[in-house]
């Protein structure tokens, strides 16, 4: 293939892993992110969210080989430990087979592990403090304002990739460029706010370090993520405005009350709470759907730019790397065609990401009321029975996660189907281990 250069919007981790995609096709890739380079500087706390690293993921890591770097650095998670009012916990496993969990990583050590991978390919050169702030549809030029200068720029290449993120600017170029475009942005009425729990007095992890902890209250949660120091991060998932709402939590003293009566458990290991809670920022939570996401030739939507999605089934990241992987795929079948490889992604991907969208708004609800549910529980330790019994057999979480194979929609369309049954069985008994796994598999079949 010959040299040619695209231009790529964002040095997350979408666009990071992309120039390495590109590089690898001998694609040379100038990358523009808008903040500065976050290995010359500390990394602020507040609106991180730890990342789940999932099958998916890893398998677009292992493309370009980084898996076995970035696992050495991550924390398995089994299951979900749930935590009640009272203080007592309970593990829900994510699988019943052996072998099959989620990673906790940080964001910023793996964002940074792609930049320093992508930059051994010559062909690659990052900007930084180089915001888009704007491009040109017809002409495929994008406009490049530099953050400290205030001097702007024309830039083009071959084409241009858009990996910056909810807040795209090339999105909203196209918004405005593009006859017929569609876009949907849906805001849940919660937001969230990033705490911490430092390690014990040991030097240790102060829980259960292989599980994703997650404190249920129906209306509001928090959940925990382990670190690989022995620290974790938990965010706190609360609605702005209303009964028990962050517009609530306006001293000390209210903040005080809402843990003693919701966390009591945690307060004891948040030493910062008070510090963490006022300093940093709350953010929003929300689903973007657009279509179409490409202009020709000459540029293309990926990652959150094309389908932002809520954090809760952990799949963002790892549907991001799916559209790395997936384009790299469309590459290598249709080389530098830009525009047929356009089309071919967004046809292939545009009905997935809709299907994870909508899966990780409903994993909001089940995370939030029904992991404290008896009926919900019962389903759990059924999922896990039959996964253990029957190595062929995946829960929805297990077909989403687990299964890099399937495509989103598939996984939500027979997850949801096997969900209801399952929910309906372990509505009308009380005890699991009375249940026909056999008969139970029977009406999976049916209903599959």
């Amino acid at each position: 293939m010959s040299k040619q250069k695209v231009i790529i919007i964002g040095a997350g981790l979408a666009g990071s892993l992309l120039a390495i995609y590109l590089a690898k096709h001998g694609i040379e890739a100038d990358v523009y992110e808008a903040r500065c380079d976050m290995r010359r500087v500390e990394m602020s706390a507040g609106r991180s969210i730890n990342l789940a690293l999932s099958d998916r993921g890893i398998v677009a890591l292992r493309e370009v080989g980084m898996d076995k770097y970035m696992l050495a650095e991550a924390v398995p998670m089994f299951g979900r430990m749930v935590h009640a009012v009272d203080g007592s916990t309970k593990l829900l496993p994510y699988s019943g087979r052996q072998g099959e969990y989620i990673n906790s990583i940080s964001r910023g050590g793996l964002n940074i592990a792609l930049m320093n991978e992508a930059e051994k390919y010559a062909g690659i050169r990052f900007f930084f403090n180089r915001n888009c702030v704007d491009f040109d549809c017809e002409t495929g030029e994008a406009l490049i304002e530099n953050t400290d200068s205030g001097v702007r720029e024309t830039v083009k290449g071959v084409t241009l990739i858009a990996a910056d993120g909810a807040g795209s600017a090339v999105r909203m170029a196209m918004l405005r460029g593009i006859p017929r475009f569609n876009l949907s942005q849906q805001f849940l009425e919660h937001g969230y706010k990033e705490l911490h729990i430092p390690l014990d007095e040991n030097g240790g992890f102060s829980m259960e370090k292989n599980a994703l902890h997650i404190w249920a209250r129906h209306q509001f949660m928090m959940i925990a993520l382990p670190n690989f120091d022995g620290s974790f991060t938990c965010t706190l998932f609360l609605a702005h405005t209303g009964e028990n709402s962050f517009e609530q939590l306006k001293d000390k003293e209210s903040l005080r009350q809402f843990f003693e009566t919701n966390f009591h458990d945690a307060i004891p290991m948040m030493p910062t709470l008070v510090e963490d809670f006022f300093n940093h920022p709350t953010g929003n939570l929300g689903t973007i759907k657009c279509f179409p996401w490409n202009v020709g030739a000459k540029s293309l939507l990926l990652g959150d730019s094309a389908h932002a999605v809520v954090p809760f089934y952990g799949q963002g990241m790892n549907a991001s790397f799916e559209d790395c992987r997936v384009l790299n795929g469309l590459i290598e079948k249709n080389g530098a065609n830009w525009e047929a490889v356009f089309v071919e992604y967004e046809n292939l991907r545009k009905e997935n990401t809709d299907a994870i969208a909508d899966l990780a708004e409903e994993n909001f609800y089940e995370m939030r009321d029904a992991v404290a549910d008896p009926v919900f529980v019962r389903k759990r330790e059924l999922e896990t029975k039959l996964e253990q019994t029957f190595p062929h057999y995946f829960s929805k979480y297990s077909l989403v996660t687990f299964r890099e194979d399937l495509p989103y929609k598939v996984a939500k369309q027979k997850g949801n189907a096997q969900d209801k049954l399952l929910m309906e069985i372990c509505a009308e008994v009380e005890d699991v281990s009375k249940i026909d796994l056999n008969e139970v598999m029977e009406k999976i079949k049916f209903i599959s």
